[in-house]
């Protein structure tokens, strides 16, 4: 089984987020990381867009601009782990879910124009934090609530240390907050 761990956890090693998902991995096998802080991804531009679409209507998926989407494809769990940025999630992970996004790799449509998932992933959870309480704000959850049914994974787990950033709140309670709800859902 491979869990494939998305970092955009930008800050790196002083992300809080990043500590919750370390914690939340630690012990599971096969676990392989993709790191958007260092990756770079640039948004798909006219050039990018018109050169994916020719490979894919050629039927040729060996291109690495495909290797994104296949490891997503092929995982059998899914980690997200992003810190809450306005409203939603860095901007590097939206990216990375375009880079993600492909048809008849992830999904495709069906004879009768339905949208049909394709990826493998049993579930995928997406772990958080927040400086404030986000209280129903948090479009990047549901976000990726649509994505993963775009792509045919049927559970999304979400776990968020909320309140952070709040003068004066104790931040090492919030944190086992969320430790007390990461440690429900395996």
């Amino acid at each position: 089984m491979t869990v494939l761990f998305v970092n955009a956890c930008m800050r790196g090693e002083q992300s809080r987020t990043l500590e919750l998902c370390r914690e939340y991995l630690e012990g599971k096998e096969n676990v392989v990381e993709v790191n958007l802080a260092e990756m770079g991804l640039k948004p798909f531009d006219a050039g990018m867009v018109a050169y994916r679409a020719q490979l894919q209507k050629a039927g040729v998926f060996d291109d690495p601009i495909f290797d994104l989407s296949q490891q997503f494809a092929e995982a059998d769990e899914i980690v997200i782990g992003a810190p809450y940025w306005d409203l939603s999630f860095p901007a590097a992970l939206k990216v990375y879910i375009e880079h993600v996004s492909v048809c008849d790799i992830a999904f495709h449509y069906t004879e009768d124009a339905q949208c049909e998932g394709l990826c493998k992933a049993t579930r995928l959870t997406y772990l958080t934090t927040c400086g404030g309480f986000v209280e129903g704000a948090n479009f990047g959850y549901e976000y990726l609530c649509g994505i993963a049914k775009m792509f045919g994974i049927p559970e999304v787990r979400f776990v968020a240390a909320e309140g952070l950033d709040i003068v004066g709140i104790d931040v090492d309670v919030q944190m086992d907050k969320a430790r007390a709800q990461m440690a429900k859902l395996d």
